[in-house]
């Protein structure tokens, strides 16, 4: 898994990309009441919006960490919105995308990295 600034995590399969928030971002946010997720086919790009959630603290956009296509969203958040944190790396994550170029992945940081810049 490769980690983003934003407290977001990727995690590619084949050549689809699996995008969520971190632990650390849904304990910030507290309980996630709402989720908007994008609609499948959607072209987003770089640091572009892709997803809004409302947590009893505040609302947040999730931005996009590559261009490309959403192919699938996680239609259970929309039922249930907890999932984000409850199993905020499993069954909590937001979209997929086909990536348009995997390649801004180098620039992403690993979990120890990760680690290190939320102590």
């Amino acid at each position: 898994m490769k980690y983003t600034e934003e407290h977001e995590w990727l995690r590619v399969d084949g050549d689809i990309v699996v995008v969520g928030i971190t632990e650390h971002a849904a304990t910030q946010l507290g309980d996630i009441v709402f989720v908007e997720l994008p609609d499948t086919g959607t072209e987003v790009e770089k640091d572009g919006e892709a997803v809004v959630i409302e947590s009893v603290k505040a609302a947040s956009d999730i931005l996009s960490p590559l261009a490309g296509e959403i192919v699938e969203v996680n239609e259970a958040l929309s039922e249930n919105p907890a999932l984000a944190n409850e199993d905020p790396t499993g069954q909590g994550w937001f979209f997929k995308i086909k990536a348009a170029d995997l390649s801004p992945m180098d620039g992403y940081m690993d979990e120890a990295a990760y680690k290190a810049m939320i102590d």
